[in-house]
């Protein structure tokens, strides 16, 4: 039996910033293989990733969660070291206690107190990745892929995020919108502000760019989702001058949107409308674009009913089935199967002093327990 505050202590004093990993990976590792899990370790360039399985039989029930934290900022500003994973009051605190290696903790001690007495009808798998803070790349995207090309069959996943709001388990997240991000940027020819025939004056450019962008509406929203939103997060043209028309002007978007849109199609219409834009000017208008998820829904179903289910048995609360919030890495498994969040309260992720008590860790592994159970109960029968 693993107790899921030692096994999360043990990952807190581990200082994986990403994309380092300084032996969280193998902790996982050791504990899942210490339950007769069958470990893969998938390494793309800087970052440890984690593919592990029990059981050769369908159907697959997928944990998926990362290692990785967002660093402490001001370590001093901590009432104890972030890495020190302190207990004071009944509350665990350090970097990662809520965001997630509670929450990684939670789902394995889960698993060895349901194995201590049950021979699940199927598998348990679980997909970690050191790169979900980080920029994605070398991360679940890629496990993802490698999984997908090789056949591999995972039938349904909890990521273990900090979904819940105010108290465990009031929220789980049934879908995420996606984002894109773009850099533009407009190239003119420097000259004197007197003489504007000489030059050619970007900022012009980008300001029609810009409104022409934030002219349209994008949707109304779309099920369960609310209106896909623009914003302008950066304008840098550089110029300390009075009297310098400058040469380029620079702009940074970000657009979150909802399943009424694919990146690809926002990216062709951020770069016709910069074209439009510059049609008539003498310089250039570039538009770099990445699109770093696509927004997915998973709809109400017997999955989603399952652990709705299971959250109110254990924690008494009838959970709001929410897409609110940013991305994470079910982005990229709802390639694979359904997925939904579920985890701690994610009130100080990424907070001086995030913190977690200690009983809401006891209490998410009993939720999980409960959904392994379930689980099985349902989807085992069912393919039996």
């Amino acid at each position: 039996m693993i107790d899921v505050l030692d096994l999360a202590r043990d990952l807190i004093r581990r200082p994986s910033v990403t994309p380092a990993d300084l032996g969280a990976m193998d902790i996982v590792q050791q504990a899942l293989e210490g339950l007769g899990f069958v470990c893969r370790r998938m390494k793309f360039g800087e970052i440890e990733n984690l593919y592990a399985r029990r059981g050769t039989t369908s159907p697959n029930l997928c944990f998926a969660g990362h290692t990785d934290v967002v660093p402490v900022g001001d370590a001093d500003a901590w009432t104890s070291p972030p890495f020190e994973a302190a207990l004071a009051d009944g509350v665990l605190v350090g970097r990662g206690a809520v965001d997630m290696k509670g929450g990684i903790a939670a789902f394995i001690a889960a698993v060895s107190a349901y194995l201590a007495d049950n021979d699940p009808k199927g598998s348990l798998s679980f997909l970690i990745t050191g790169d979900e803070e980080g920029m994605a790349f070398d991360g679940t995207k890629r496990v993802v892929e490698v999984l997908a090309a090789e056949g591999e069959v995972i039938d349904h996943c909890v990521v273990g995020e900090p979904s819940s709001s105010a108290r465990l388990g009031d929220m789980i997240k049934i879908g995420r919108r996606g984002s894109i991000n773009s850099w533009i940027t407009v190239e003119g020819v420097q000259g004197h502000v007197a003489y504007p025939q000489r030059a050619a004056n970007p900022v012009p450019v980008l300001i029609d760019l810009l409104s022409r962008l934030q002219a349209r509406v994008l949707d109304d929203g779309f099920e369960g989702f609310q209106p896909s939103n623009l914003e302008v997060t950066t304008i840098d043209v550089g110029n300390t001058a009075t009297n310098i028309i400058p040469r380029e002007a620079r702009a940074r978007i970000n657009i979150r949107f909802n399943p009424a849109h694919k990146g690809a199609e926002l990216e062709a219409w951020i770069a016709e409308t910069a074209a439009a834009a510059g049609a008539n000017f003498s310089g250039k208008v570039e538009v770099r674009s990445i699109v770093s998820g696509e927004a997915f829904l998973t709809r109400r179903g017997p999955f989603t009913d399952l652990v709705a289910s299971a959250i109110k048995e254990t924690t008494g609360e009838d959970t709001d089935l929410s897409t609110t919030g940013g991305t994470s890495d079910a982005r990229f498994i709802r390639d694979l199967c359904p997925v939904l969040e579920f985890g701690l309260v994610g009130a100080t992720m990424h907070a001086v002093d995030e913190r977690v008590p200690v009983s809401q860790l006891y209490d998410l592994q009993a939720a999980y327990q409960r959904i392994i159970e379930r689980y099985f109960e349902r989807f085992g029968d069912a393919s039996a």
